[in-house]
């Protein structure tokens, strides 16, 4: 059987892509598997620095495949939950991704799709991008995805696109914080070429501590992260990539984890 996800490294950038181009890239649960899969092996792998994470041929995600839905039609309330236990996982996978994920949103992402979107980091789009909760005009919900869709775009956007369920496009995905850039087609690869050049600038350890952090400051309130907040930056002040990047930043160099070739 064919690869679900097509692997390419390239020194320290790993792209990974969606392979069921002839059906957009949809869901089933083997796709699910391999993908949370090969997430779970970046965050361990080393010298990856970066993770772009994009879909073969016309489309980023259509979501879950007809074949998946007809057979989801007659599981059992059990298999439904371990079902979406197993689409839950691939979320975090994303989501908790120790390096840096990318978005090369080349086409158009919709349903869970979508919720891939709202995990990575960093998000660029085609202009001719659409983007839709679909799942309120099928009879369902969009729930496993919610928590990191409301985390990416706020309850007010969730209220309005997942109740209506319609399509919206790339500029409007911007707007509510979906995603971070818009392009023409033409421009894609350059453009997510130099969002991973500047990702490249910063410290591997010091990106794996910043993430970990925003997760976790986002749901506390604000004197709660006093004392460990404050611990963090000091523990970051004397690590060796805390006292490199100081160093070269005062003698004008590039600090020791700047690969060759980037600027």
């Amino acid at each position: 059987m064919d690869s679900m996800i097509e692997r390419r490294r390239e020194g320290p950038v790993l792209t990974l892509a969606l392979n069921r181009p002839d059906i957009h890239n949809a869901f089933n649960p083997a796709l699910v598997a391999e993908l949370t899969s090969a997430f779970r092996e970046a965050s361990e792998t080393p010298g990856v620095r970066v993770v772009v994470l994009t879909g073969n041929g016309r489309s980023f995600c259509a979501g879950a495949d007809v074949t998946a839905m007809r057979a989801a039609a007659d599981y059992t309330f059990e298999q439904n939950v371990a079902d979406a236990h197993a689409i839950f996982d691939l979320m975090l996978a994303v989501d908790n991704c120790s390096r840096p994920v990318v978005g090369r949103v080349n086409g158009a992402a919709i349903g869970g799709g979508v919720g891939l979107v709202a995990c990575c980091d960093i998000v660029v789009a085609v202009e001719g991008a659409t983007f839709g909760f679909s799942e309120s005009r099928l009879g369902i919900v969009p729930a496993v995805i919610s928590p990191f869709v409301v985390g990416k775009i706020g309850p007010a956007h969730a209220r309005e696109l997942f109740l209506t369920g319609e399509r919206f496009d790339a500029r409007r995905a911007r707007e509510i914080g979906l995603v971070q850039h818009v392009v023409a087609p033409d421009a894609l690869d350059a453009s997510v070429a130099e969002r991973v050049s500047q990702l490249l600038m910063a410290a591997p350890g010091a990106q794996e501590a910043a993430k970990a952090r925003i997760r976790l400051v986002a749901h506390q309130p604000q004197e709660a992260m006093r004392e460990a907040t404050a611990e963090l930056i000091a523990r970051r002040r004397a690590s060796d990539e805390g006292r490199d990047g100081m160093s070269a930043f005062l003698e004008k160099r590039k600090p020791s984890w700047v690969p060759d070739g980037v600027s």
